[in-house]
């Protein structure tokens, strides 16, 4: 694949560079919590998408990367860029970008907002079989978690919480096998920036108080279950989260229902790095093409099918979370 030079030289000297100290923040009152803007958000799932798919190893990946390193770095954060090779299951090398931006870096205390931010290589849940070899835009799997914490982000460098932020884009989530696949179904297939970053965290000793993952959280239709994974390590998570999103009216998304069990980021967050970590992630159950809905690992995967009501609820959650959070 051929990569545009100017991007990889602005990619590794970024790199090279490690943390990058931007702007300083002023404390915020005593839990006031900033209003979530819901448009801004929209149109940075619409910014990513307009790149194209950001598979691994294509131009869209990097062009998106130092678009991502770009946003944190203006909206104050201390940003990280993780370079790393890895291989997916069916024996591609690829080239992947963990991104973070870090806010209060001095703060002890610390909470993990984090999404995926790459395209599944191929529509393989799509209903038309011509497109099971066709990339995904990946406007809500993926691109919406990102705009949130983006938006959320914008909001931390007005006014910093008690506690440290850290907001991380998680490279290479989505290159694992369908259905179709004939080998073995290994949970390690999936989210290969999440397992390099957990046994490689971008500050030596890190640790976090708890870490929320955001998945797929701007589809139209979206109820959020309490998953099971989330409960197992993070039940005073979920019911913190959970709780907020009552407090402020959306029990009809954030379902007091239980999910499924879910391998996605958060379980390598869990079982590798030791941080309680949970998933907001859709389970609409009567949907028959997938319980993440319709749209999930298909053409249809787009900005059309993103609903901002969604993405704002769950952004002025997080936001009621963090600014609530003590040290």
């Amino acid at each position: 694949m051929k990569y545009s030079s100017l991007i990889l030289a602005l990619l590794f000297t970024t790199l090279s560079c490690g943390g990058r100290k931007t702007s300083t923040t002023t404390v915020a009152a005593k839990n006031h919590v900033p209003e979530f803007n819901a448009d801004s958000a929209f149109s940075y799932v619409k910014k990513q998408t307009d790149f194209g798919p950001r598979v691994p190893n294509t131009d869209a990946q990097l062009e998106c990367a130092v678009w991502l390193m770009k946003k944190l770095e203006g909206f104050g954060a201390n940003t990280y860029l993780q370079g790393f090779e890895s291989v997916t299951f069916d024996k591609t090398k690829i080239r992947c970008y963990n991104i973070i931006g870090s806010y209060n870096p001095d703060c002890a205390t610390r909470i993990i907002l984090c999404s995926h931010w790459d395209s599944r290589p191929w529509a393989d849940n799509d209903p038309d079989p011509a497109n099971w070899t066709k990339p995904v835009d990946a406007a809500n799997d993926g691109a919406s978690g990102v705009a949130v914490i983006l938006e959320i982000a914008r909001q931390l460098q007005k006014k910093a919480p008690e506690i440290g932020v850290d907001c991380i884009f998680f490279d290479a989530e989505d290159w694992g096998p369908g259905d179709n696949y004939q080998g073995e179904h290994l949970e390690t297939y999936w989210g290969l920036g999440t397992q390099f970053w957990a046994r490689k965290p971008h500050v030596e000793g890190y640790r976090a108080r708890y870490a929320i993952l955001l998945d797929m959280v701007g589809g139209k239709g979206a109820q959020f279950a309490r998953e099971q994974y989330s409960i197992t390590f993070g039940k005073h998570v979920v019911d913190k989260v959970w709780n907020a999103a009552a407090s402020l009216g959306y029990s009809s998304l954030f379902k007091q229902t239980e999910g499924y069990y879910i391998t996605d980021d958060h379980y390598f967050i869990n079982t590798i790095a030791r941080i309680p970590a949970i998933d907001i992630v859709p389970c609409l159950p009567e949907c028959k093409s997938s319980s993440f809905g319709p749209t999930w690992h298909t053409t249809q995967d787009n900005i059309s099918n993103i609903d901002k009501n969604v993405l704002e609820a769950v952004g002025k959650t997080l936001l009621s979370v963090i600014y609530n959070e003590k040290q």
